[in-house]
């Protein structure tokens, strides 16, 4: 039986920034660029009492709080700030698989010191982070990967929360589907109209019936609804591409709609690309339609990625001949791949820029 932490970080950016700045202390607070044309890329506590989140417009941010503080992201500082976490880590366990700069998981099945429990190390980490960067951090303590990752945002923030092997089935049966990690906005609104709202629901669905309506992620969705989770806490994985998509309530059927959905994604990813420091020289756009048909398009360069705009740009030019659509397009994705050393002229260049 695997001990598994997890390990996420309180609003991590957010915190950085009311941490050095005691004046943004108990205040809504969004780190972006931009006031009126620009996109959340995280929230205070505060503001997220309002309902601001990441990946927000800033314009609907400052709709839902007009108090919202803006600070420009400091990559560099986080950067620094991850390192520190990281190393903390290493003193538990070398066992680590990073998934941001804010959050790990801990395989410590084999690494407990004398006398120590799972639970008791991951308040020990907790601890020793607050001790040396001033930053809170929540744990979730359990025997698989899922579950130690839902756990860990239970007690959010400055929490910690065990799952233990007796009393995983029936956590995972009396949570909503729409909490589990792994099932977006889209997946949980499809399983509702297929009457799967909790996993009770979901465990109660046969196997057959899952892999109808949801191809190839049905087994996991069949594993999880048990408690089930196999995979392992894989050290040091190399990633080989950075993605994201939606899926639209309503399908797009002119250029111009489908260029400003297009908008937001193409931040995200670039987002992910900054934080990360992987930047690549591939871009491909995923396209699914109303009839569920999917297609991609693709286009390498030369030399990595140096902006977001340039993301944008080429992201664009993949959309641009798929129009005049056939069919309504429901989901739009992007990802970059083929990951070099980042361009020099890239260093803090993260842009927020939304228009719409």
């Amino acid at each position: 039986m695997r001990k598994i932490i997890h390990i996420d970080m309180d609003a991590f950016f957010a915190s950085v920034e009311q941490r050095d700045t005691p004046a943004l202390r108990g205040k809504p607070l969004a780190v972006g660029y931009g006031r009126e044309r620009g996109v959340v890329a995280a929230a205070s506590y505060e503001a997220r009492k309002f309902g601001v989140h990441s990946a927000m417009p800033s314009v609907t941010a400052l709709r839902k709080c007009p108090e919202l503080i803006f600070a420009a992201p400091r990559f560099e500082v986080y950067r620094a700030v991850s390192q520190q976490i990281h190393a903390i880590f290493a003193q538990f366990t070398p066992v680590i698989e990073p998934l941001s700069l804010d959050e790990a998981y801990l395989d410590v099945t084999n690494h407990l010191a004398d006398g120590m429990t799972a639970t008791e190390t991951a308040q020990a980490i907790r601890s020793l982070i607050r001790e040396t960067t001033g930053l809170t951090a929540s744990a979730g303590v359990s025997y698989n990967k899922f579950l130690a990752k839902l756990a860990s945002g239970q007690n959010k923030p400055d929490g910690l929360f065990v799952i233990t092997p007796k009393q995983g089935p029936d956590f995972v049966e009396n949570l909503a589907v729409s909490k589990f990690h792994g099932v977006g906005p889209a997946t949980a609104a499809k399983m509702r109209s297929l009457g799967i709202e909790t996993g009770r629901d979901l465990k109660a669905c046969p196997a057959e019936s899952l892999k109808i309506h949801f191809g190839k992620a049905s087994n996991y969705y069949y594993a999880i609804a048990r408690g089930v989770d196999e995979r392992p806490v894989r050290p040091d994985r190399e990633r080989k591409s950075i993605g994201a998509e939606r899926t639209f309530l309503e399908d797009l059927v002119a250029l111009d709609a489908a260029e400003a959905m297009l908008l937001p994604i193409v931040d995200k990813v670039w987002r992910h690309c900054e934080t990360a420091q992987l930047f690549g020289r591939s871009v491909t756009l995923k396209v699914k339609y109303a009839d569920f048909k999917l297609v991609t398009r693709g286009h390498s360069g030369p030399a990595t990625l140096a902006s977001r705009e340039e993301l944008e740009r080429q992201a664009v030019a993949l959309l641009v001949p798929l129009f005049p659509a056939r069919r309504g397009i429901r989901l739009l994705g992007v990802t970059v791949s083929g990951f070099e050393q980042a361009p020099a002229q890239s260093e803090g260049q993260l842009s927020f820029e939304l228009r719409d």
